[in-house]
C-alpha cells in the first residue's frame, strides 16, 4: 500500500490537482445529500488550499474576517504553520486554530 504524501510534501501543482479531486467529490456528496461527506470533503480543501499560502502575509495581533462566516471576525495571537491560532471576536473566549485559508483581511 502506497502512503499518501502529506499537503506540506506537496509542490504547488500537487496541492491544485488534491483540491480540484477534492472539491469534485464535495460536489458529488452534496448532490447525493451526503451532508457529513460533503463538510469533510470542503475542510480538507481548505487544509489543502492553506499550503499555497503564505504564513507571513498574516500577522500576529491582525483582525481577519472568517471565510464563508459573513460578520463573523478572528483576532490572531500567533501563528504555527498554516494554523493562525487566535479567539473569534464577539464569541465564546475560547482560543482556537483555524487554517489561514479560511481568513480574509479586512480592507
Amino acid at each position: 500500500m502506497q502512503q499518501e504524501k502529506r499537503y506540506s510534501q506537496m509542490s504547488d501543482y500537487e496541492l491544485k490537482q488534491e483540491i480540484a479531486s477534492l472539491k469534485e467529490k464535495a460536489r458529488k456528496a452534496e448532490q447525493l445529500g451526503m451532508v457529513n461527506e460533503f463538510a469533510v470533503l470542503e475542510r480538507k480543501a481548505l487544509m489543502a488550499q492553506a499550503y499555497l499560502l503564505d504564513p507571513n502575509d498574516f500577522k500576529a495581533g491582525d483582525i481577519y474576517e472568517i471565510k464563508g462566516d459573513p460578520g463573523v471576525y478572528f483576532k490572531i495571537d500567533y501563528l504555527n504553520g498554516v494554523f493562525a491560532w487566535g479567539f473569534r471576536l464577539g464569541g465564546k473566549s475560547e482560543e482556537e486554530a483555524l487554517p489561514i485559508s479560511m481568513l480574509k483581511a479586512l480592507k
